[in-house]
């Protein structure tokens, strides 16, 4: 009998491989010329939010619900998640036969709600949390035994996962990194597993979202160790405990774990939608910002980052592509006062244009204990191509006259 904690094998790895046959997707390693101009060395996306149900998650779900006795299906399976495991949950059980209940945190994105939903998966709300909605599903198991489909810390969720590792070095025996998000340590897990089984030389480095990262404390602590919040876009990653299993699988196998902030996020999103017509949430990029930031250094050698996921809502895209331009100092958000006398705003407008920034929007404020008498405060934002274009537009600007502020999230 397994040890409760004892590290997955290759094995168990190439057999999740055959039950998934047919099941899932052998997704594209896409060559990035951004990222290898970046990194150095030749750098490849491996495209799991291209996969069935938008992540990587249906690999593992699918393993463990087909893994259930046929009486074990009839109970019913549960099933906590922000999105992406209770799509994957939700399309594993449709595909076997078994009903679903997922719980997901009051706020979930919407788009990730009614996929689950059109899976054939009920809904239930719980606690702001994916740990809040953990406990309720634990509690819904025990009261109807359903059986509770842990979305990390069990072996078979592990080996269907791992199984991403296999592709990659079948379609890049030569990588010599790869770099992948970190939540619970699913997907970690089970990829160092396969890799370094069969290739021990790779280094293998995980990502957290800096205001959800618990392996930090948890790998300087020895144990696992729970976060009182996590804070971030990435809700794909928010995880505030490591599993047990999955913290023994990362602290024997994973090489590094690093951090990277919300701002490095939208900076990775906005260059895959840019430069690779992709579109990927925001822990699925976490890989790719590491690489970007220098949070990873790849060794000699090819380097993979992995696309753990693409479902993401369009309003939150919106917005992570306008924080992403901000971060990039290509878009402004300014606060100017001017003279409230005709033709001052059509001047204002004008000496934007002649600088060659595009105006966004505009909101003229004339009530505000602010400002003087004879005074208006126009709020603009702006377009420009990049950190100098943006400083030499303010530049010009205070040049001319004009008080000038930076509101928040425009820094140039």
């Amino acid at each position: 009998m397994r040890d409760p904690l004892d590290l997955l094998s290759l094995s168990d790895i190439e057999a999740a491989r055959e039950l998934l046959t047919g099941v899932v997707e052998a997704t594209p390693l896409i060559h990035s010329r951004p990222l290898s101009e970046i990194t150095g060395v030749p750098s490849w996306l491996k495209c799991e939010n291209q996969q069935r149900a938008g992540s990587y998650k249906v690999r593992g779900a699918y393993t463990r619900i087909a893994r259930l006795s046929d009486a074990e299906r009839k109970r019913g399976v549960v099933a906590a998640s922000a999105g992406n495991h209770a799509q994957g949950v939700a399309l594993a059980a449709r595909l076997l036969g078994a009903s679903a209940t997922v719980f997901m945190p009051e706020g979930a994105p919407l788009p990730k709600v009614t996929a689950t939903r059109g899976y054939g998966a009920a809904i239930e709300y719980a606690g702001t949390s994916v740990d809040d909605a953990l406990d309720a599903a634990r509690r819904f198991a025990d009261e109807t035994g359903a059986i509770f489909i842990h979305p990390f810390d069990h072996p078979d969720i592990i080996a269907g996962q791992g199984t991403v590792g296999l592709e990659i070095l079948e379609q890049l025996p030569e990588a010599a990194t790869i770099v992948t998000a970190v939540g619970g340590g699913g997907l970690v897990s089970g990829l160092s597993v396969a890799v370094k089984a069969l290739r021990p030389d790779v280094r293998i480095v995980g990502v957290q979202a800096a205001g959800a990262a618990a392996y930090p404390p948890s790998l300087a602590a020895g144990s696992p160790q729970k976060l009182e919040r996590g804070l971030t876009i990435a809700d794909g990653i928010a995880v505030l405990r490591p599993g047990d299993l999955t913290f023994a699988h990362v602290s024997k196998l994973v090489d590094e774990v690093v951090t990277v902030t919300d701002d490095d996020l939208s900076a990775a999103l906005l260059m895959l939608v840019e430069r690779h017509k992709m579109v990927v949430e925001p822990a699925g990029a976490a890989g790719v910002a590491a690489l970007m930031t220098g949070a990873v250094v790849p060794a000699d050698g090819p380097v993979v980052a992995i696309l753990s996921g693409g479902n993401i809502d369009p309003m939150l895209l919106l917005r992570v592509i306008e924080h992403g331009l901000a971060s990039a100092g290509r878009f402004l958000r300014l606060a100017v006062r001017c003279d409230d006398r005709p033709g001052e705003l059509a001047r204002l407008l004008g000496q934007i244009a002649a600088q060659r920034a595009n105006v966004v929007d505009v909101a003229h404020v004339r009530e505000s204990p602010r400002l003087n008498f004879g005074e208006v405060e126009v709020a603009l934002s702006v377009e420009t191509r990049g950190p100098d274009h943006s400083t030499a537009l303010i530049a010009d600007l205070r040049d001319s006259g004009y008080r000038v502020a930076l509101l928040a999230d425009a820094t140039p």
